[in-house]
């Protein structure tokens, strides 16, 4: 029987089956998953096939996890040198940010970004708290927003407390599969509440928000959408590690650097301090934003190659 996983809690999987039944699950004891070394090898959005068990519980077992068109990936809360997949089958990525209460960095939507990049799937930036927003977070939002679309991303602002923008939330999400990420407090469950009502998702308060937010989890949950579609929340997260990727790579995630690197003089160029680099002439001629030159040094940075 085919099933696709809506929740996971580590040992433990709701599956809903192709009848629309949900399941208690359990992954098959001695199943073996090729190149999967990630703390979490059954992800919420997998396919996967199963054998129902007999007796009073009605259970079933994983016994096979089927092809996944792709995944988004991140450095494990609790392990370093081990990755933990968010989501997998996805049509798109929203990431939801805000520019007061708390404060999302650039650092980590370029993060969220480079992760899509990696993994094929397609990122929106959605800001959200508008109506908590001065001239100056305006000013900041215009200017990001220009910065992301001349790259090539879509860029929201909204207000789940005014109910602005939201329709242009609800068009996105019908009929696809979307990751929702972000720090804890941006309000991902208060727009989820205001675009789908019925779903009544727990808010979280952030009265006294003193930091970048804590992991309450780092499990995700699937969900029906009443007019198609099905969204993704995942627990507010610190920071957005980036996990199986090299340095010389890194620059292929980000679009306006992988349309110039054959221009480079040499091609294992890192586009530091080496002669002959057309990231850093479109960085000096401005066709390339210094803040994501920056942005690209800093995460280049806290790579760490790995020693064979």
């Amino acid at each position: 029987m085919k099933g696709v996983v809506y929740k996971s809690t580590g040992s433990w999987y709701i599956v809903k089956d192709e009848t629309g039944k949900f399941w208690n699950a359990r992954m098959k004891g001695v199943m073996k998953l090729d190149d999967i070394t990630s703390t979490n090898p059954v992800a919420v959005g997998d396919t996967i096939e199963m054998e129902i068990e007999t007796g009073e519980a009605e259970t079933s077992v994983i016994n096979e996890i089927l092809a996944r068109h792709n995944y988004i990936n991140r450095q494990s809360p609790r392990h370093k040198y081990q990755h933990h997949i968010v989501a997998a089958n996805l049509d798109q990525s929203l990431l939801i940010a805000t520019l007061k209460e708390p404060r999302t960095s650039q650092g980590f939507i370029d993060r969220f970004l480079v992760a899509s990049e990696m993994y094929h799937v397609v990122p929106v930036i959605v800001f959200n708290k508008a109506d908590l927003y001065k001239n100056k977070e305006l000013e900041k939002y215009n200017l990001w927003k220009k910065m992301y679309e001349e790259i090539g991303y879509k860029v929201l602002l909204i207000s789940t407390v005014k109910h602005e923008g939201i329709k242009n939330v609800v068009d996105l999400l019908k009929d696809k599969t979307t990751l929702i990420s972000g720090h804890s407090g941006v309000g991902k469950s208060s727009l989820l509440n205001v675009v789908f009502p019925d779903m009544q998702l727990k808010t979280q308060d952030v009265s006294g928000w003193s930091g970048k937010g804590q992991h309450t989890t780092t499990f995700a949950e699937m969900y029906d959408l009443p007019g198609g579609g099905r969204i993704i929340d995942t627990p507010g997260m610190r920071e957005f590690g980036l996990v199986d990727i090299s340095r010389q790579e890194l620059s292929h995630y980000f679009p306006e650097m992988r349309e110039r690197l054959n221009n480079c003089q040499f091609n294992n160029c890192l586009h530091v301090n080496e002669p002959g680099c057309a990231v850093k002439e479109a960085v000096g001629s401005g066709k390339i934003h210094e803040d994501r030159f920056v942005s690209y040094l800093s995460i280049l940075d806290s790579i760490e190659e790995k020693k064979y």
